[in-house]
């Protein structure tokens, strides 16, 4: 940095003095960003919230909330993302990214509270819903589960874990392992409950109050059984219950599994083994051999419960996604829904407008392209169309794809102007605006009507006196669009698409160039076809009758009461550029043809047409006009700059060239922009070799570097260089800005940097990234697709084709743009917590007091007693898991990393540390409850069980070496006897360790009875339970 500095310090010119932008002056940033952002592969929903999360391929993720309210987080480092998920209606949302790190992102404050790197590789990730516990599969098998503790925010590993061996039921030290890749809790008893999916199809239904596993199936059994080997892709539960699960693989089969544990005896489940599926869905899949990329489970009352099923591959195909309903005829009569899609997609996600059971529940199928778009399907109207053939009917027809995208526009933008004006109290009061963004159609609408259109209702326009920012697009259609964007969404206010006075059609021909002078009220456009229309407005304020039927189609009356007349030119060319003089009311116009025309504004005449020879590719793309002095006269002067970056004056009033010689660089490229900078005051130190006083600049910005030349020089033809500075990367777009200071440059690259330089020296002054708008790489579009345009204080607005806007500044107000902090809340506090209790819909596995059961019955339950019990069952259910996962389920010596079980040294294994006698009375208010305390004593007496078994186990597998150990003990003894000496086996070391063994096997069977003690209490307790219960509702039937 310091070699750089030196060298700029070393080429600047003699005598120039840098004062002027200084650093502290400017802030490029991302303001706020509008719509899809490119590049995203995941999806995640908060179904409480109502907040979809898309992930991108560099870090970036994109909230999309309720009533419009977006927001965008930034990684610190640019990688994609594995798993992607909600913890619901807490405001945190987890991102474990591509390098095992785990993100967790406060959504409230948009900020990244913290960071955990995992040393495994996660293959699964599982968030327990209603809970801060999350269950993290592996690459050789293993579960872990975590706790995220908000105050400080950390992830900790608890001391509950499933490992590999276990899950399996393996205890021969077998060392082939498989990936953890879905863990599912059951429905109805997710806290008790987890179903283990590992990659090789093995599947396992884990007990967590028992560490065991109850059932399992699948795995190599089965797969010895096909002829094909393949490996699970996807899975989701094929049931309300928890009792069917259905798996996917990566050949494209589709299997559902039966998940049926034997039923418990005496307390404890029985552990069952089935070895094939109850049923194989033929959907086509496998014939082409598509893996199964994602599957979800949608249930419904009727006959109309389903399941998703998308096809993962590269190439377009026939039916990718399929909806096949789920009931008893599944088997023998498959009915089933296939949607062509218009790109291989990737995430499937299903979103409802409610979670109230009283009200119409509408709902969305979404998918998200390899390109990043998403599309989306009425999930009721699929539904519909699956009813009607399974009953056989004449089926309706196919559920209509809509692709997402901004819902402004139902065409391009092709051009584009930026204004910004003073605020005055004239100007909309936040209310206004908040009210107005209310009625902007969602991006992702539940209700698909795709042929509907776009509608507004906002406020009547009566003219731009209160707007303070501006933006005015052209349109692929000829449409012109005028929208106030004071705040971070584009606010329609006004639709231009009258041609002429009798032609109030649209064009169909694409605008290529705009002009808005707000002081003299005159609009000019210009197409791809060389027409020219100058729109004059009418004086403010508009007549506000009939308002915005211009965006809707209107009447002839309607459209002429903002224009007093409209005017048209034909010019050669389509119309790259135009400027006004103010001072003689003409317009000069720059054609791709290369020539430059000059039309009188108020008789709509062309006065002269002149064309320009350029050696390389014709077309001006800059024209403006300006006044000099040459050889003691003032001239008046329109200067043109080419695509091929030279730059020529002409003559105003006749359109000749000053000389025949162009200024155009040594290696010409592609012009970008053209400026001629004020009259500089170069008299105050500011000197520049051979400038006059009071010298005119020109600044011409190209794709490779950018040049200040005299505005002298361009007229005498002198091809003389005044400040240059190459790019090390393609630029894409430029422009000034004004600060309250001095006139700055701003360039944006193709790779994603904006530079901030000073004028005319050209130093850089600070620069910048926006993450996601690069266009080099995959994401290189045309120019016809990106719309960039800034205002003369530094806001910008990038537009990327029809699915994203960035509103970026480099102004350092923070006041420049209003709302930001309304528009960008997408989590709401005030959610009630109903909602955080009431799920989805399936039935809950509830536990209830006895005598809470009984007071309900007896004095009649209601709503609002039925939501606080559900909330009581709920943190009761949370705390036992709480005190499962602190304890340890397996040995700390467990090493499952290979799929072998290591024990080492276990002389931690002491049973008086188990207190028996259990004497203090215990507060009745306490947090544990008696099945807790059961549980706990269980877990402890299975941990020491275990112990024993893996001591025993460890002893027998060395019989050998203890008969040649007992043969040397015995000579030794004989020795010592001989001697005199107490033989080794009469030691009292050796009396004081037997009998020790005694007395804790004394205290095991203890533990053990006490136990079997319990469990006969526990279940007289409930017959007591069960009499009281009737004993009242006898009473009051009797009364």
């Amino acid at each position: 940095m310091f070699v750089k500095k030196l060298v700029d310090k070393a080429s600047k010119k003699p005598g120039w003095d840098s004062d002027g932008l200084k650093a502290e002056d400017v802030n490029p940033r991302l303001v706020f960003h509008y719509g899809v952002p490119e590049g995203s592969t995941l999806l995640a929903y908060d179904s409480i919230q109502k907040i979809l999360a898309l992930s991108t391929k560099d870090g970036r993720i994109k909230l999309l909330g309720r009533d419009n309210t977006q927001a965008m987080l930034e990684s610190n480092e640019m990688v994609s993302s594995k798993f992607l998920q909600f913890i619901e209606n807490h405001g945190m949302l987890l991102n474990v990214t591509a390098n095992n790190h785990i993100e967790v992102w406060d959504i409230d404050k948009k900020l990244m509270s913290h960071v955990h790197v995992v040393k495994e590789q996660i293959t699964s990730f599982t968030v327990i819903q209603h809970s801060l516990y999350i269950y993290i599969g592996d690459s050789v098998g293993n579960v872990s589960v975590w706790k995220l503790v908000r105050e400080p925010c950390s992830l900790v590993q608890m001391k509950y874990k499933i490992p590999f061996s276990a899950s399996h039921g393996i205890t021969n030290g077998a060392s082939l392992v498989s990936a953890v890749m879905h863990i599912m809790p059951q429905p109805t008893a997710e806290n008790k409950r987890i179903l283990i999916i590992f990659r090789d199809g093995f599947i396992a239904l884990w007990t967590i109050g028992e560490s065991k596993s109850i059932f399992t199936t699948g795995g190599n059994m089965f797969q010895s059984l096909q002829t094909d080997k393949k490996e699970v892709t996807s899975a989701c539960w094929g049931c309300p219950f928890g009792s069917k699960v259905i798996v996917g693989y990566s050949n494209g089969d589709v299997f559902i599994w039966s998940v049926s544990p034997a039923p418990e005896l005496g307390g404890i489940a029985k552990s069952q083994t089935h070895r094939a599926p109850i049923c194989r869905l033929n959907l086509g899949f496998k014939l082409e051999k598509i893996p199964i990329g994602s599957l979800k489970f949608a249930h419904a009352d009727g006959k109309a419960t389903r399941v998703y099923i998308l096809g993962a591959t590269n190439s377009v195909s026939e039916n990718l996604l399929q909806v096949v309903i789920l009931n008893d005829q599944t088997e023998s009569r498959t009915v089933k829904l296939g949607l062509h899609l218009p790109e291989p997609c990737i995430a499937l996600e299903i979103i409802s407008s409610t979670n109230d059971p009283n009200k119409h529940k509408e709902a969305s199928c979404l998918l998200l392209g390899k390109s990043g778009h998403i599309y989306a399907y009425n999930d009721c109207m699929i539904e519909r169309y699956l009813l009607e053939c399974h009953q056989a009917r004449s089926p309706p027809s196919l559920p209509k794809q809509m692709k997402i995208k901004l819902p402004f526009t139902d065409s391009s933008i092709t051009v584009a102007k930026l204004f910004t004006y003073n605020s005055h109290l004239l100007s909309f009061t936040d209310e206004e605006y908040i009210l107005s963004a209310k009625n902007i159609p969602p991006l992702i609408p539940l209700e698909m009507k795709p042929n509907e259109g776009t509608h507004w209702n906002l406020t009547n326009f009566s003219g731009f006196s209160k707007i303070t920012k501006l933006y005015i697009t052209g349109h692929s259609d000829g449409a012109i669009k005028f929208w106030d964007v004071s705040c971070p969404f584009l606010l329609p206010i006004l639709s231009v698409n009258q041609q002429s006075e009798e032609d109030f059609s649209l064009s169909g021909i694409a605008l290529t160039a705009l002009y808005f002078n707000c002081n003299s009220q005159i609009l000019v456009s210009g197409d791809q076809s060389g027409t020219v229309r100058i729109f004059k407005f009418k004086p403010e304020p508009f007549p506000t009758e009939n308002s915005f039927s211009l965006l809707q189609g209107s009447t002839k009356r309607g459209r002429n009461r903002i224009f007093h007349n409209i005017k048209l030119v034909k010019v050669n060319g389509a119309v790259l550029s135009i400027d006004e003089s103010r001072s003689t009311e003409h317009l000069a116009i720059g054609s791709d043809q290369g020539y430059v025309s000059l039309v009188d504004i108020e008789g709509a005449t062309l006065l002269y047409q002149n064309y320009i020879a350029t050696e390389l590719c014709r077309g001006v793309n800059s024209v403006q006009f300006e006044t000099c002095t040459f050889h003691g006269f003032q001239k008046n002067l329109i200067v043109a700059a080419t695509k091929d970056s030279s730059v020529v004056a002409l003559d105003r009033e006749t359109g000749n060239l000053l000389s025949t010689k162009l200024v155009r660089p040594k290696k010409p490229s592609r012009s970008l922009y053209m400026q001629i900078l004020g009259h500089l005051d170069l008299s105050k130190g500011h000197a520049v070799d051979s400038v006059t006083e009071r010298e005119l600049l020109v600044l011409l910005c190209s794709e490779k570097a950018i040049y200040v030349y005299s505005l002298m020089h361009i007229v005498q033809g002198v091809k003389k260089v005044l400040y240059k500075k190459k790019f090390h990367s393609l630029c894409f777009w430029a422009s000034t800005f004004y600060t309250s200071s001095d006139l700055g440059l701003v360039l944006f690259f193709a790779c994603g940097k904006i530079e901030i330089r000073s004028v005319p020296d050209l130093y850089l002054i600070k620069e910048a990234y926006i993450r996601g708008f690069a266009l080099s790489g995959s994401n290189v579009k045309s120019s016809s697709e990106i719309s960039i345009c800034s205002s003369s204080n530094g806001e910008l607005i990038m537009v990327n084709g029809d699915d994203e806007i960035y509103f970026a500044s480099i102004s350092v107000e923070k006041e420049a743009n209003r709302l930001l902090n309304h528009v960008g809340q997408v989590y709401n506090k005030d959610l009630m917590v109903s909602h955080f209790i009431s799920g989805n819909g399936t039935p809950k596995e509830k536990k209830k007091g006895v005598f809470v059961s009984v007071i309900r019955d007896m004095k009649g339950s209601t709503t609002k007693r039925e939501t606080e019990t559900q909330a009581e069952d709920l943190r009761g259910s949370i705390e036992e898991l709480s005190s499962i996962f602190a304890i340890a389920n397996f040995p700390s010596g467990v090493d499952n990393t290979d799929g072998t079980t290591i024990y080492e040294d276990m002389t931690d294994l002491n049973i008086d540390d188990i207190d028996l006698e259990d004497t203090e009375e215990k507060p009745v208010a306490h947090n544990m409850t008696v099945a807790v305390t059961k549980q706990n004593l269980t877990s402890k007496f299975q941990a020491f069980k275990g112990k024993l078994k893996h001591m025993k186990a460890r002893n027998e597998k060395l019989p050998e070496k203890k008969e040649l150990r007992e043969e040397k003990a015995g000579a030794v003894d004989q020795i010592k006897k001989k001697y005199g000496f107490p033989a080794s086996g009469e030691s009292s070391v050796a009396k004081m360790a037997e009998s020790k063994l005694h007395d804790n096997l004394r205290k095991l069977q203890g533990v053990s009875l006490r136990t079997t003690e319990m469990q006969n209490t526990a279940k007289s307790f409930s017959s007591m339970a069960k009499e009281l219960l009737r004993t009242a509702e006898q009473d009051r039937r009797s009364s």
